[in-house]
């Protein structure tokens, strides 16, 4: 039994699950955005919380923003093992979560993969959802005089010109 015994084992050894959670999470800080099974997406939050969190740390105990605490950086690094990802989560992800309190990312669930039927999530980091932005939709304006007129078989690909068609509406009037 496995009681009190934290984590998932993903089906691998200690190495190789520490290896790929180290890779799940230089992907998700590159990319701010993995997509992966729901597990892994899990496991993978726990240890991306944990490293912004040191990363947020790091850079607020610096009033100025720039980070001097080169030992959270070199701790941060000795996982990751990514000098790009490391950059990125102390220079950009770190100040732009500075005052969020936790909860840097989020897991949403897809489905089922179509090969073997694993569960499939995403997992995002919390401030850089650009998919999710809404953008205002305009509404579908028709326009008055339209130059194109729809034709049932005999006359496809052939279009009046637009001073036949305003003859002709002007004759149904």
């Amino acid at each position: 039994m496995r009681h009190r015994k934290s984590g998932r084992k993903l089906g691998r050894t200690h190495s190789h699950r520490k290896a790929t959670l180290s890779l799940l999470s230089a992907a998700l800080i590159h990319h701010k955005k993995v997509r992966t099974t729901t597990a892994k997406a899990k496991e993978a939050r726990t240890v991306v919380e944990k490293l912004i969190t040191r990363a947020k740390r790091a850079v607020l105990k610096e009033g100025d923003g720039k980070v001097k605490d080169v030992h959270a950086r070199r701790e941060v690094f000795s996982f990751l093992r990514d000098r790009d990802a490391v950059s990125t989560l102390f220079n950009d992800i770190a100040q732009k979560v500075s005052g969020r309190p936790g909860g840097y990312t989020r897991v949403v669930k897809l489905g089922q993969r179509r090969g073997d039927g694993a569960e499939v999530a995403v997992l995002e980091l919390v401030d850089y959802n650009t998919g999710q932005e809404k953008t205002p939709k305009k509404p579908a304006e028709k326009k008055a005089g339209s130059t194109k007129k729809k034709t049932r078989g005999g006359d496809k690909g052939k279009e009046k010109p637009a001073k036949e068609l305003e003859a002709a509406s002007q004759e149904k009037k």
